[in-house]
């Protein structure tokens, strides 16, 4: 019998495993491996500090992010007092498993199948099937934790709603990375919002040391992803770089409005949307919502009130609803059309709007510090979305 069962081990996953394996409870990782979710790589110092992870994790530092426009011209802001970090999560992501592993969390490689519950003798069993036999077998256990992802299978069998996420589909190329030249820098990354890479959100270009992650993601279903990366990889000056490894899934961008069943399940990561809108940034939002659903768990265990069930989405939403809100306002404003995406980067000139971005980005919270500077960028951002702002051309 175990206390948890988390069902995948992803950043959320397992991180949920190890904090509930370093409190004392008996774990169980259940997880498909083999699979390499497409991803920028991208990290805040936050995340490294939150959860302890060394620059030995890291592939890059990136100093500079440059903002493309569809008609070409660039905006480039500088990471001052700092970096950010770059992972590849096909080593990433198994990192975190062993991490889990070594704090005392018993791992199972399979597929989740279902839940099956004995009223009688009030217990409740994961049924995986196996990946090296094949064969259906059993976990028995208190409480589960699905962290299986977008179009999460157990979000969608416990969870109101969970099946009914929008979702962005992502693609990405991982290629051999060129040297520096004029079009590429191996500590920049390079985000580009032009309507032929996709229509309504972006494409990218992430540095991985000795490669590159160059990828798109898109609400739009009849969109060829793999077309689209081929215009942004030759777009780039990338179409004769060797082409490794090539990855594509859903990446959910709105919170679900409700995270566990009020019985034995309860839902994080990104089967439980927690994808920022705008970026697209993932990781570290899967990371904390992780240790909020390991916190809930072991308040329901400690208390045997399953109702502490839903302590994961207050804590979260306690210290991350704002910013979500306000990233899904300016993807909503800016992502609809190339004469806004222009108005939007050129709205990134703004020493402002450069800083306070990133401060935000670094801190993972909106800066209340400056009110002045926050009053500017909203009369500026209004004058832009008005076409009151001669564009500026770089």
């Amino acid at each position: 019998m175990y206390d948890v069962v988390v069902v995948g081990g992803g950043p959320c996953g397992a991180t949920a495993a190890e904090d509930l394996a370093r409190s004392g409870y008996k774990v169980a990782m259940l997880d498909r491996e083999g699979r390499i979710k497409p991803c920028g790589g991208a990290i805040p110092p936050r995340l490294m500090q939150d959860f302890d992870i060394g620059e030995d994790q890291l592939v890059a530092k990136v100093n500079t992010a440059r903002m493309i426009s569809p008609t070409g011209r660039h905006v480039d802001i500088p990471i001052e007092n700092g970096f950010v970090g770059m992972v590849d999560r096909k080593d990433f992501d198994p990192f975190l498993r062993d991490r889990a592993v070594n704090a005392g969390a018993q791992k199972f490689t399979g597929t989740y199948v279902r839940i099956e519950r004995d009223t009688a003798k009030n217990s409740r069993s994961i049924i995986y099937r196996d990946k090296e036999s094949g064969e259906e077998r059993a976990l028995e256990t208190k409480l589960i934790i699905g962290a299986d992802g977008a179009n999460s299978r157990v979000a969608r069998d416990e969870i109101p709603g969970g099946d009914k996420v929008p979702l962005v589909f992502a693609y990405h190329e991982i290629i051999a990375a060129p040297e520096k030249n004029d079009v590429y820098d191996p500590v920049r990354c390079d985000v580009i919002y032009d309507g032929a890479i996709s229509p309504d959100f972006y494409g990218w270009v992430f540095p991985h040391g000795g490669t590159t992650s160059v990828g798109m993601g898109t609400y739009v279903q009849s969109v060829n992803l793999k077309e689209a990366t081929a215009a942004l990889r030759e777009a780039s000056g990338l179409t004769n770089c060797e082409t490794l490894r090539k990855e594509g899934a859903p990446i959910p961008l709105k919170p679900l409005n409700k995270w566990d069943n009020g019985n034995d399940v309860l839902v994080a990561g990104d089967a439980a949307g927690v994808v920022a809108p705008s970026s697209g940034e993932g990781i570290y939002y899967a990371m904390i919502c992780g240790r909020h659903a390991a916190t809930a768990c072991a308040a329901a265990l400690k208390t045997g009130k399953i109702k502490n069930l839903t302590l994961a989405r207050k804590l979260f939403m306690k210290e991350h609803k704002m910013v979500f809100r306000v990233l899904g306002q300016m993807q909503d404003a800016y992502y609809k059309s190339d004469s806004r995406r222009e108005r939007f980067v050129s709205l990134c000139h703004d020493v402002d709007v450069q800083k306070l971005t990133f401060e935000a980005y670094m801190n993972k919270k909106l800066v209340k510090a400056r009110p002045m500077a926050h009053l500017k960028i909203g009369f500026k951002n209004a004058r832009h979305l008005l076409g009151l702002v001669r564009e500026t051309h770089v």
